[in-house]
């Protein structure tokens, strides 16, 4: 057993370590150089917490039981390291490794449910002769693993595991499929490789060293129940919550900054910055669009909550040219095909803070997924009103929406018909959408099952089932491409929505709480942070984000597109001629849904080097 550090330094540039253990025998340095071992740990450092020796890693306890190795950060290290020094455990260092490996030997799985962070982590415990792979209950943190054989190996990164040699560079079909017909990616346990398996967020895997037998656990779900609290209520907990989560979330012994898009989730963080540290120094990271780019910007409010915190800003305005040039280096970062070039105006956002020696970056991610802040969130609140048969508040509502820029009513009804409808009427419309390039008849061949993943039953509750759904389906890749791109600049960041106190009110509050009678989304919130955020901010109803023109963006880089298209004509998943009708519309003024979709999985198939037959 191995876990790779070669192809990890991006990582962690700061320090590297290797540990190898057989029964009765422990080694351990810096760089590895061919180590033999029953088992071997391979370790990257970014340093952010005691940037001494102390924090090197693999790490182990002083009874040579338990040997760790971890990516990510326990903001509550603090307090949790008291209360285990009130049990007799004893502390050489300041960094919270040694915290989590206090807390596995005192309660070992248990010990989940009391680290409040993000974390991916391999313990071996020596005496059991076991491995356990965790990760964080949401899964900000990657962990990837794979068995050959009597062989297990895992990392950070899916290439590192490809390094191996020995894992056969072939795609798994269905997971090909689900990206390209429902853009659905890391919504399950298996990846677009072969062979290729991801830890799910919130479990653990304990591995018997003997023979590789396995048992499983979870720590934590979702709440089921429904909150009974008032709403001012829940505004203070919210409240609360969030200014708790971050002010922990800027414990760090190097320089921490803040992404702001000028949207609500990322002002109300800087704004909180500001709040819970008044004289900190505080830089702002932003994408701006170039002007004529054909897309939308929030250059406006970013600017203005900058001004409103004494921010120093630092922003990004990256070229098509730029894109052409670093658009395969983007892709071989993710490692998986992604649906959207925003996540080039991201990249080069992490990019923008490791120029200015900013090490850890906060960031809104998760919030839209627990407060209800897509269109098809306000489309599910319309349908647990239509379940609920309350047809008159319905249709208010819808007339509320429309009213405030959202969605036409025929475009809310689709919207809600996709909750509300049986699964096989569905099934008849989503085949028949189907896009002219999906290479069907293979799919067919390998055993495909094109039907999506079912909708969980809601009981009236649509918006809470689909935010529910949002924790499988949505966030895990958002929270992928998070990682990778700012792991790539070796910038850790952190997303102070995604913790499970704020999660367990957000989620259990009632649907009215979230998207209320006046198709106001993320109500509860906005109200929460009155006093805090701008009110120009927290009155705005549009949604833009780190949003990218990717028409735009890919006419500028056409050279690179004809040069993709001609390799799709090796890719089996696509239909190589109908995907170059699809670029010639694109060339004359249209963009087809999915395009980017296609593109994307061709390119990747190439720079992986994918055999043309499937796992």
């Amino acid at each position: 057993m191995v876990a790779l550090s070669g192809r990890l330094a991006h990582r962690g540039p700061d320090d590297a370590g290797w540990l190898s253990w057989s029964p009765g025998a422990v080694a351990r340095g810096s760089e590895p150089a061919g180590q033999r071992g029953r088992v071997v740990f391979a370790h990257r450092r970014l340093s952010i917490l005691d940037l001494s020796p102390r924090g090197r890693q693999p790490m182990s306890t002083r009874d040579g039981r338990y040997h760790l190795v971890y990516n990510g950060e326990v903001y509550s290290y603090r307090e949790l390291r008291a209360e285990l020094a009130g049990l007799g455990h004893g502390f050489v260092g300041e960094s919270d490794t040694e915290v989590v490996l206090a807390a596995w030997a005192q309660w070992g799985p248990a010990a989940l449910s009391r680290l409040e962070g993000m974390y991916a982590f391999a313990v071996l415990d020596a005496e059991r002769q076991t491995l356990t792979l965790a990760r964080d209950p949401f899964g900000i943190k990657p962990l990837y693993y794979a068995r050959q054989g009597d062989r297990l190996s895992f990392a950070s990164e899916i290439p590192a595991l490809l390094e191996l040699g020995e894992l056969p560079r072939r795609a798994r079909p269905q997971g090909v499929y689900d990206f390209l017909r429902y853009g659905l990616s890391d919504h399950r346990e298996a990846t677009c490789f072969a062979g290729v398996f991801q830890v799910p967020p919130a479990h653990w895997i304990e591995f018997d060293l003997q023979d590789l037998s396995t048992r499983r656990g979870r720590s934590w779900s979702p709440p089921a129940e429904v909150s009974t609290c008032g709403y001012g209520e829940a505004c203070e907990r919210v409240r609360e919550a969030f200014l708790r989560s971050v002010r922990l979330h800027l414990r760090s012994d190097v320089r921490v900054g803040a992404a702001l898009s000028g949207g609500i989730d990322s002002s109300a963080i800087v704004c909180a910055i500001r709040a819970v540290q008044p004289e900190a120094e505080l830089h702002t990271f932003s994408y701006v669009p170039r002007p004529g780019a054909g897309t939308p910007s929030e250059e406006r409010w970013a600017s203005e909550v900058a001004a409103h915190v004494g921010a120093t800003r630092h922003l990004v305005s990256p070229t098509a040219g730029e894109l052409a040039e670093d658009l395969d280096g983007l892709i071989r970062t993710q490692a998986e095909p992604f649906g959207s070039l925003s996540l080039y105006a991201q990249a080069r956002v992490f990019r923008l803070a490791r120029d200015a020696g900013v090490t850890v970056l906060l960031d809104g991610q998760g919030a839209d997924e627990l407060l209800g802040g897509y269109p098809h969130h306000q489309a599910a609140r319309l349908a647990s009103l239509l379940a609920q048969r309350r047809p008159a508040a319905a249709a208010r509502y819808a007339r509320a929406a429309r009213a405030a820029g959202g969605e036409g009513l025929r475009a809310q009804l689709r919207g809600a018909a996709r909750l509300l409808l049986p699964e096989a009427l569905l099934g008849l419309g989503r085949r028949s959408l189907a896009p002219p390039w999906l290479a069907s008849a293979w799919f067919a061949s390998q055993g495909v099952d094109p039907a999506p993943l079912p909708f969980e039953p809601h009981a009236g509750q649509c918006l809470r089932a689909a935010l529910r759904r949002a924790q499988h389906d949505t966030l895990p890749p958002l929270l992928r491409y998070e990682d990778r791109n700012s792991m790539a600049a070796s910038i850790e960041s952190r997303v102070p929505f995604l913790t499970v106190e704020l999660a367990d009110v957000l989620l259990g509050l009632p649907e009215a709480y979230l998207i209320d009678d006046r198709a106001r989304t993320k109500a509860v919130f906005r109200d929460a942070m009155r006093g805090l955020v701008p009110e120009s901010v927290l009155a705005r109803r549009d949604k833009v984000g780190f949003v990218a023109s990717d028409r735009a963006w890919l006419l500028g880089a056409s050279s690179w597109v004809r040069e993709t298209l001609d390799l799709a004509r090796s890719v089996p998943a696509l239909d190589a001629v109908a995907l170059g009708r699809v670029w010639a519309s694109v060339e004359a003024g249209a963009w087809p849904p999915f395009f980017w979709r296609a593109l994307s999985v061709a390119r990747w198939w190439h720079l992986f080097g994918l055999e043309r037959g499937s796992g």
